[in-house]
């Protein structure tokens, strides 16, 4: 058994995203992948001396490699769509050898490919243009858990932001962010994708369609809000990713354990079948399988919420379920609040109510199999916009989507030519004053930005807290603040990921909210005065330009 780690941070694997990204129940325009057993004659397996060779008695043919298991052929109509770079699609980055076995039960073909803690698994169903998959992840021998379909270049179009060109593109960033000469930058990391947002990924021509279409993520860390890498495109190859647990910008440990189905379908050109997607997918047939740590439906079970109370109606609202070994999440309804999580793993979880990205209430919650636990209405008690201010700069949904470049930065770099400067301060009762602030703030870039505001007689009589919202920090930047001449205590650093994030497409880490109290006698007491309020950027770590440290943020506002 090999307990070698193979890491996945700083892999250049020739390629990086392309974005094809569509959401649940897409309109299907010319094929489903889904083809009734009429089309099946041809359903079987082979076996060609160094592969199994599996026929879905459709239009397409797959090869595992009994040497590997890796996925290493994928014809569709007769044409080869698999590989690139002397590589076929994998889990990992391959698992180097493997002990490979194929068994046929009834109309599904599946395979098992072993190597130490990892389990990868495959199925063909009978007249179906689909390969199913699951993986198995016992421990931390692997750093990472994803699978990679590698498709060959020049068979579907090299655009998005997730797409470059090696031959002229320029690398700015540990070898997986490019400038283009036009200015535009374009990196695997630039999906612009949560997680929550999407059931499928690929590319198309408009006669062809390969996809992806994700797992519950139930296995998966990292939450609903979660970016990571969805697919990617250059002159050189493509890639599908299906992330699991992925370092970069991690919030949250490792869950181990099956993960699965997700799906990789070829279709006529349109998205795949919206029953394909992981809430809509019968998997009775998977039951007799034999899958170790397969739980069918009625080993599950179900939360179902009344509604919640207090919702702010220009937010939508997500309830989010977290244990060590599973999480889940659901769209609570506008209005009502009603909610309703189904296929749940028994156990005890952490119920967390989001406002926007923004956790405003948890609870304990229990899940048995075959029950479904019922909730009455919950009150929504720590949302900070229920709070008197003076003044605020943006809103508290935790997300910087309120402030300049703060939509731009999750598909592109921040130096990227449609970026706004990001220098500049703000005065408020000007207007348009958070779409003025920078979402992101580096000690090397545009340390020092300046808030000026105006206070009456009564106001300045007052101390007041100063509350400062953030959603991540890359080398453990934070704010500290100088209101006049009184100066804050350097605050200490919240937890945080540890990689790179602010420059990879995600704002999303731990959301933190900074408290200064500001005593009266840092007020100017000439009502015609501004004050001004300066945020400089904190840290025990250094770096260069976007790569110093920085935070990005929520929200700020001075507290009446």
């Amino acid at each position: 058994m090999s307990t070698h780690k193979k890491h996945l941070t700083r892999r250049r694997l020739l390629a990086a995203s392309a974005l094809g990204v569509a959401g649940t129940g897409a309109a299907v325009a010319a094929g489903t992948g889904l083809l009734s057993s009429a089309s099946a004659a041809g359903f079987g397996h082979t076996d060609d001396g160094s592969h199994i060779v599996i026929n879905t008695g459709a239009s397409l043919v797959f090869k595992v490699s009994k040497k590997t298991g890796d996925l290493a052929s994928l014809v569709y109509r007769g044409k080869e769509y698999e590989g690139y770079g002397g590589k076929h699609s994998h889990v990992e980055s391959g698992l180097g050898s493997a002990t490979v076995t194929v068994k046929r039960s009834g109309s599904t073909i599946l395979v098992k490919a072993v190597h130490g803690a990892i389990t990868q698994w495959y199925a063909a169903r009978s007249g179906q243009n689909n390969v199913y998959l699951w993986t198995d992840k016992a421990d931390d021998s692997f750093t990472a858990t994803r699978f990679i379909v590698r498709l060959k270049p020049g068979m579907f179009p090299n655009t998005g932001p997730d797409s470059w060109i090696e031959a002229s593109d320029k690398v700015i960033e540990a070898g997986d962010v490019w400038k283009r000469s036009d200015g535009t930058t374009h990196s695997k990391h630039y999906s612009g994708k949560r997680t929550i947002d999407y059931d499928h990924i690929g590319f198309t021509t408009g006669s062809v369609g390969l996809w992806l279409v994700r797992s519950n993520h139930e296995k998966a860390s990292g939450g609903p809000f979660y970016r990571s890498l969805l697919r990617h495109s250059n002159d050189l190859g493509a890639g599908l990713y299906e992330i699991l647990h992925y370092n970069q910008s991690q919030t949250e440990p490792e869950r181990y354990g099956l993960q699965g189905p997700y799906v990789l379908a070829f279709t006529d050109g349109g998205a795949p079948s919206s029953s394909l997607s992981h809430d809509r997918l019968d998997t009775s047939w998977v039951d007799g399988l034999g899958i170790t740590g397969w739980v069918g439906r009625a080993g599950r079970g179900k939360v179902a919420g009344v509604g919640l109370k207090g919702m702010d109606a220009a937010y939508a609202y997500t309830v989010g379920f977290a244990s060590a070994d599973a999480q889940y999440w659901a769209k609570a309804a506008s209005g009502s609040g009603a909610f309703s999580c189904k296929g749940m793993l028994p156990g005890t979880y952490t119920m967390t109510v989001f406002k926007g990205e923004l956790a405003v209430h948890t609870r304990e919650v229990k899940v048995t199999a075959g029950g479904t636990t019922t909730l009455n209405s919950v009150t929504v008690t720590g949302d900070p916009s229920t709070a008197k201010t003076l003044w605020r700069l943006g809103d508290w949904d935790g997300t910087p989507g309120e402030f300049k470049n703060a939509e731009l930065m999750t598909r592109a770099h921040p130096s990227d030519g449609r970026a706004a400067k990001w220098t500049g301060n703000v005065t408020i009762g000007d207007g348009g004053e958070a779409a003025s602030f920078p979402a992101y703030l580096w000690k090397d870039v545009n340390d020092g930005v300046l808030v000026y505001f105006r206070l009456t007689a009564a106001q300045a009589a007052a101390a007041h807290t100063l509350r400062i919202g953030v959603t991540n920090a890359f080398l453990n930047g934070r704010p500290r603040v100088t209101v006049n001449d009184w100066v804050s205590a350097v605050p200490a650093a919240p937890r945080q990921p540890s990689t790179r994030s602010l420059t990879t497409g995600s704002y999303r880490g731990n959301n933190h909210t900074f408290t200064f109290s500001v005593p009266k006698s840092a007020w100017r007491t000439n009502t015609s005065q501004y004050n001004v309020l300066k945020i400089n950027i904190v840290s025990g770590s250094s770096g260069s330009a976007f790569l110093s440290p920085g935070t990005s943020f929520d929200c700020i506002d001075l507290l009446a």
